[in-house]
């Protein structure tokens, strides 16, 4: 019996320890990101698998840079920006952040109308789109966070549907295993074009920003001032770890999915969601699309607050208003006011006839192209001594962090390289 008290002490202890690092991660599997994957696995099969096992440990050393960040300045990533680069670093910053941030709130806003659409047909998706919007502004400006954080915890358990799909049928398990190991790359448009999206869709920047703030205010809201020492640097590099962990775990067996259900199935192109939720048939059967709608609809409710509260605080550390996703709505109005419009914008992108699953992929690509710029910045301000004091980035950090930025940059060449080679 004390051993199983000890057991469980242990698995509490465990999972209080999580808390930015696993909402961040399982946010970075927001629609665009299932849409990406599906696409990725019913386009190429298991060609792209490999990819999850690469990304892992490149996003997890630049989220942990980001966390780092915040905790040692107690401050998010664009005031850190602010206090110590010139004016036009900020700027181009948020040249490359916005547009892709508030393309991502438009297409997961039209993913979620697109597939409850999928279960009540007779309801256009246009009203559900705008009463998704309406519900989550309502739940971001008068929810706190900490309940918000608890809140999206939970969400986080509607990815685990595609864990299950490929257990139901034979594998061929060899195959499986040569191509997460062996990379397979296809020097044509489609397949860079994929891969560019994939890894827009996994190091993507509003995650950075999101991360930083969130270390940054779990230190304010401590009731004894932190000192900042290797335990504490130890406690948020596992909850980061292993909120990367889950978001590339999932990732693996979307495309393991897609690769084997649609790909297999004669599907290779993914242009409806009808389409993206014939992946989970072997599992649901006549009730795919309602597990689908769920997922999508789930992984929705927690990346968009994630997305508009990462676009806020960028514009409120710009600008120097007070606010944050803690305050109630009279005590941080601007602070609000940029959820609000964010938020009616992206509803907005709805209208400009783009297909919401071309709309998510389009979102990861534009990622894809931004991210070196961020990422640049990132491994600056992390080895930056004035900032960070004792605290810089070690050597795997920097090795990890330099391969990331040169991927990401090589991907990103070749795929233009290759759109204007024709």
């Amino acid at each position: 019996m004390p051993e199983k008290k000890k057991r469980q002490s242990k698995i509490v202890k465990f999972f209080s320890v999580l808390g930015p690092g696993l909402v961040t991660g399982a946010s970075d599997d927001d629609p665009s990101g299932i849409a990406t994957y599906s696409q990725a696995g019913a386009q190429f099969g298991l060609a792209t698998l490999w990819t999850a096992l690469i990304t892992f440990p490149l996003m997890a050393s630049i989220q942990e840079m980001c966390a780092r960040i915040g905790i040692v300045t107690s401050q998010g990533l664009t005031s850190t920006i602010r206090n110590n680069y010139p004016k036009p670093v900020l700027y181009l910053m948020i040249l490359f952040t916005f547009p892709a941030v508030v393309l991502n709130i438009g297409a997961d806003i039209a993913g979620m109308g697109a597939v409850a659409n999928l279960i009540f047909p007779s309801v256009h998706a246009i009203i559900f789109t705008v009463a998704f919007t309406f519900i989550l502004m309502m739940l971001i400006i008068y929810l706190p966070y900490q309940k918000m954080s608890a809140f999206l915890k939970y969400l986080c358990l509607f990815l685990l549907l595609y864990l299950v799909v490929p257990f139901l049928s034979k594998q061929n398990w060899a195959s499986i295993a040569k191509h997460t190991f062996i990379p397979t790359i296809h020097f044509n448009k489609a397949f860079i074009g994929i891969l560019v999206a994939i890894l827009g869709t996994t190091i993507s920047p509003y995650l950075f920003f999101w991360q930083a703030t969130m270390e940054a205010e779990d230190v304010q809201h401590q009731q004894k001032k932190l000192i900042v020492n290797k335990r504490v640097i130890q406690k948020m590099d596992w909850d980061v770890d292993f909120g990367m962990l889950f978001s590339n775990i999932v990732m693996f067996f979307i495309i393991l999915t897609a690769g084997t259900v649609l790909y297999n199935g004669g599907i290779h192109q993914i242009d409806t969601v009808e389409q993206a939720a014939k992946a989970l048939e072997p599992i649901a059967g006549k009730l795919a699309y309602l597990l689908f709608a769920i997922g999508v609809i789930g992984t929705g409710f927690l990346a968009i607050p994630v997305l508009c509260g990462s676009l806020s605080y960028i514009l409120s550390d710009t600008f120097g208003w007070s606010g944050s996703l803690d305050k109630k709505y009279y005590e941080a109005k601007p602070f609000y006011w940029v959820i609000i419009i964010s938020l009616i914008i992206g509803l907005g992108i709805n209208y400009m006839g783009i297909s919401p699953i071309q709309a998510l992929i389009y979102t990861s690509v534009l990622y894809g192209v931004t991210s070196p710029v961020m990422i640049a910045l990132i491994l600056h301000i992390s080895n930056n001594k004035k900032v960070m004091g004792e605290f810089t980035n070690g050597k795997w950090s920097n090795i990890f962090g330099f391969i990331t930025l040169i991927l990401m940059t090589a991907a990103v060449v070749a795929l233009l390289y290759l759109q204007f080679a024709g």
